[in-house]
C-alpha cells in the first residue's frame, strides 16, 4: 500500500538504503573504474548513507516534522561524505532536503518532482567539471522521468517512475563514458543511486526494498569488473584530500578555483556556512591550505590514489582479534584472551567507520573482526574494506551472537597461518548454537505466535521459540530445546535482570539431564538477562 512522503518515510527510506548498498556494496566497489579504478565507491557510499542514516535517528524527538528528518538526513550525509561518490549524493540529499523541508507536510507529488530536479541541478553545481555518463547523467535522468510521469500521479508513482527512469539512464552509461564501455561495467556511482532511488520507492510503495526481478545495476555479462579498465591517469593526481571545512558562502568561489588549479574531481558540497570538500591532487599540502585561506577546514583525510591491485605498504607481523560485544563483562573476557574488545550499548549500534577505527587502532597487520551480531554484518565488511585500503589484511568472521564470538575466539592461534586462523575460528562460531532470553519491549508478531510488552522471549539461532510468562522456566526450556540436538559444552552468559540462583538452575539440568556435557557460566552484564551457547 503506497505510503505518504513524510518524517517517517525519511526514516525508512534511510533504513533501506542502508540495506540495500550493504547488500550490494561489494558489487558496487567491483565495477568502480572511474574517475579512479579504486574499488572503493560501493563502500564510501554505504558509509555516507551510514552517517545519514544515524543523524535521523539521532534527530528523532518523538514526533518529528518531515524538515526536521530531511535537513537531518541531509546533514548527516553531509559530515560523513566519502569519497567523490558520497560527495556527490551528500549534495543530492541536501538540494532534495531543501525542497522537501520547504513544502507541505506530507510532501505530495509536486514536491517530489521539484525535490528530484533541485538535487539534480544543485550536484552538477557542486562538481567543477561535470562528466556525463556518471551519476550526474543518473540524477538527472530521474528528475527527468519524475516531470514527465502522468498527472494524478501519486507521491509513490513519481518515486517509482524516477526509479525507472534511473534504472535506464544507468544502462546506458557505457554509452557515454568509453572506460565503462571498454571494462563492460556501468557506473558505480550512478549504480548506487539506483539503490538509493529503489529505496526511495520501497519506503513510499509499500513494497520490500529487495530491487527488482531481473534487475542488473553491474557488469555486462562476460566481463570481469575492473580488469579490462585502465586505471586513472595519476600523473597530478596521487592522492584523494576530502575535509569538512567551516567558511562563509562568499569564499567557496575562491576555494573552487585555486582546488581547480591543484587536480580533478573536485566537488565541493554544502552551504550555510558548512562545507564537505573533495578533489584528487599531486600536492595535498596545498589543497589544504587552500581550505585554511578559505575558512577552517577539520576532519581532514588524505589517501593514496592507488588501483585496487596495486601493491599495498607492508605492515607489521602481528595479528589480532577485534570483537564486537554488548557488556563490559563480556568484552572483558575478550580482553584477558588477548583480543580487542568493542564495547557497545543497547540501541547503539556501531557504524562502519567506527569500527574501522577499531581495527586500525589495534595496529596490527592482520585482524580478525567479529561483529558477533546478525545486524552488524554490513557495517563490518565496509569496515573491513576502509581498513584495506589503509594496508591492513582483515577477515570478517560471520559471528551473530557474542556467544559464537567467544567460540571463535576459544580456537584463535595467532601462530597459524593468517587463512587457516580465520577458517578454524569460522568452523567453531558455526558449530555453535546461539540462543538468548529477553523481555519484550512491546507487542509484535513472532515465529511463536503474538507477544505482548512484558512478555518473556526465548530465542533459538536468532528466532523466537518461546514465549511465557516465568523467565526461568523459559530460560530452561530454551536450554533445552538446543541440547535436544546434542552438544559437548554449554556457555551461559548471565547479563541484566537474570534472577538470583537462574546460572545454578540450568547448571543443575544439565547436569542431570545430559550426562557429559559441560557447563561454563559468564558474569556478562550485558542488556539482555541471558545468552546461552552450545558448542
Amino acid at each position: 500500500m503506497p505510503q505518504p512522503l513524510d518524517a517517517e518515510a525519511v526514516r525508512r527510506w534511510c533504513r533501506f538504503s542502508l540495506d540495500v548498498l550493504g547488500r550490494d556494496r561489494e558489487d558496487i566497489d567491483a565495477i568502480n573504474v572511474y574517475p579512479v579504478a579504486d574499488g572503493d565507491t560501493g563502500t564510501n557510499l554505504y558509509l555516507t548513507v551510514e552517517s545519514a542514516a544515524q543523524a535521523v535517528a539521532a534527530a528523532d524527538s518523538g514526533t518529528p516534522t518531515l524538515a526536521e528528518a530531511a535537513r537531518a538526513m541531509a546533514h548527516g550525509a553531509l559530515i560523513g561524505a566519502r569519497g567523490n561518490s558520497g560527495t556527490i549524493l551528500a549534495q543530492l540529499l541536501r538540494g532534495m532536503a531543501d525542497v522537501l523541508a520547504a513544502g507541505p507536510e506530507p510532501a505530495g507529488p509536486d514536491t517530489l518532482r521539484r525535490a528530484l530536479r533541485h538535487a539534480a541541478r544543485s550536484a552538477y553545481e557542486a562538481v567543477a567539471h561535470p562528466v556525463e555518463g556518471t551519476m550526474l547523467t543518473v540524477a538527472t535522468a530521474a528528475a527527468d522521468a519524475a516531470a514527465t510521469a502522468p498527472g494524478g500521479a501519486r507521491t509513490a508513482d513519481i518515486a517509482s517512475a524516477a526509479c525507472d527512469g534511473a534504472r535506464h539512464a544507468l544502462a546506458a552509461t557505457p554509452d557515454h563514458l568509453q572506460v565503462l564501455a571498454d571494462a563492460g561495467v556501468v557506473d558505480a556511482g550512478g549504480s548506487g543511486l539506483v539503490a538509493v532511488l529503489d529505496a526511495l520507492d520501497a519506503a513510499l510503495s509499500g513494497r520490500p526494498p529487495a530491487g527488482r526481478p531481473g534487475e542488473r545495476r553491474g557488469r555486462a555479462p562476460g566481463r570481469r569488473g575492473c580488469d579490462a579498465a585502465p586505471a586513472a591517469d595519476a600523473a597530478g593526481t596521487g592522492y584523494e584530500v576530502i575535509y569538512l571545512l567551516d567558511a562563509p558562502d562568499s569564499a567557496v568561489p575562491a576555494l573552487r578555483a585555486r582546488l581547480d588549479a591543484l587536480g580533478d574531481s573536485l566537488v565541493v558540497v554544502g552551504g550555510d556556512g558548512l562545507w564537505n570538500v573533495h578533489v584528487h591532487t599531486a600536492r595535498p599540502g596545498a589543497a589544504v591550505e587552500a581550505g585554511v585561506e578559505a575558512g577552517r577546514p577539520h576532519r581532514i583525510g588524505i589517501s593514496v590514489l592507488t588501483d585496487e591491485a596495486a601493491h599495498r605498504p607492508p605492515r607489521a607481523d602481528t595479528r589480532t582479534v577485534v570483537s564486537v560485544m554488548p557488556g563490559e563483562g563480556l568484552a572483558g573476557l575478550c580482553r584477558e584472551a588477548g583480543a580487542t574488545a568493542l564495547t557497545v550499548h543497547p540501541g547503539e549500534p556501531p557504524g562502519g567507520a567506527e569500527l574501522a577505527a577499531a581495527v586500525l587502532a589495534a595496529r596490527a597487520g592482520e585482524v580478525v573482526l567479529l561483529p558477533n551480531d546478525d545486524s552488524l554484518w554490513h557495517a563490518a565488511s565496509a569496515a573491513a574494506e576502509q581498513a584495506r585500503a589503509a594496508g591492513v589484511r582483515v577477515a570478517v568472521v560471520p559471528t551473530r551472537s557474542p556467544v559464537q564470538g567467544i567460540a571463535a575466539l576459544a580456537v584463535h592461534a595467532p601462530e597459524r597461518r593468517f587463512d587457516e586462523d580465520v577458517v578454524a575460528m569460522t568452523a567453531a562460531a558455526g558449530a555453535t548454537r546461539f540462543g538468548e532470553v529477553a523481555v519484550a519491549q512491546h507487542e509484535s508478531w513472532t515465529m511463536a505466535g503474538i507477544c505482548q510488552a512484558g512478555d518473556v522471549l526465548g530465542l533459538v539461532d536468532g528466532d523466537v521459540a518461546v514465549i511465557g510468562g516465568d523467565l526461568g522456566q523459559v530460560a530452561a526450556d530454551v536450554l533445552e530445546r538446543m541440547l535436544s540436538a546434542g552438544g559437548e559444552l554449554v556457555t551461559l552468559v548471565i547479563g541484566a535482570g537474570a534472577p538470583s540462583g537462574l546460572a545454578a538452575r540450568l547448571c543443575e539440568q544439565v547436569r542431570r539431564g545430559h550426562l557429559g556435557v559441560d557447563t561454563v557460566v559468564c558474569e556478562g552484564r550485558q542488556g539482555v538477562p541471558l545468552l546461552i551457547g552450545v558448542e
